[in-house]
């Protein structure tokens, strides 16, 4: 039987300047996609793909910045990784570049300083509030809310997996493949509304690093034997 081709694709980061965005660029390429960076600002988009060529030692070819619009009409699939604050005004910015796309929100609703406090938004949960500002021809999926920076940025076992949850199983099987390419496991969690159970397990995992003294925590599903 031929080996299937895996399917490769260009993904756009709005909010890749930072260390989250950056950290997915990073796996992302490793595993032979292209990435664009994007951020209000060419210039600091060029920059932090400018530091991403800096850590690998090289540049890329598939590795690009560019401004958010740009980034987002060029890309096959969008990720968004901006602060919570700038969540729902970046969408309804690029609302019309994203239409028929799906969305990996990236997103904690973390409001400042209580940050380890679950405090959901009025939809449901940022993805839920995405898939409400973009419309049904958008699908939004949810994924890599509870791993770190510094896990996706070393080398080895990351010692994590990633809930996926969003519209439409087709979508999230996309997503699951994204994330295996990360190295990571990830997991069919079912519908956008399951999203309020991922997302808020961020603050708690920001607890438990705070009483533990670690940076990193994350979760693991287990009681599920591997399948071929």
């Amino acid at each position: 039987m031929a080996e299937e081709t895996k399917q490769l694709y260009t993904l756009g980061i709005v909010g890749g300047t930072g260390k989250e965005g950056k950290g997915l660029a990073y796996r992302w390429l490793k595993a032979g996609h292209k990435v664009i960076i994007g951020s209000r600002q060419h210039e600091k988009a060029q920059t932090a793909v400018n530091e991403l060529a800096e850590f690998m030692g090289y540049m890329p070819e598939g590795l690009s910045g560019m401004d958010n619009r740009s980034a987002m009409e060029a890309c096959d699939i969008a990720v968004i990784t901006v602060p919570y604050a700038g969540h729902k005004p970046t969408l309804e910015d690029l609302k019309d570049a994203l239409q028929g796309k799906i969305v990996i929100d990236v997103v904690v609703p973390i409001v400042p300083p209580k940050v380890t406090k679950v405090q959901m938004p009025e939809a449901g949960s940022a993805a839920q509030e995405a898939q409400a500002i973009l419309g049904d021809k958008c699908f939004v999926v949810d994924a890599f809310q509870n791993i770190s920076y510094e896990r996706l940025m070393g080398e080895g076992d990351t010692d994590c997996d990633v809930l996926v949850c969003g519209k439409g199983k087709a979508a999230r099987d996309v997503v699951i493949g994204l994330v295996a390419d990360t190295g990571l496991k990830g997991w069919d969690a079912g519908p956008i509304e399951n999203a309020v159970v991922v997302e808020g397990m961020t603050s708690v995992l920001i607890g438990l690093n705070k009483q533990h003294k670690v940076h990193a925590s994350g979760i693991r599903i287990t009681g599920i034997p591997d399948q071929a």
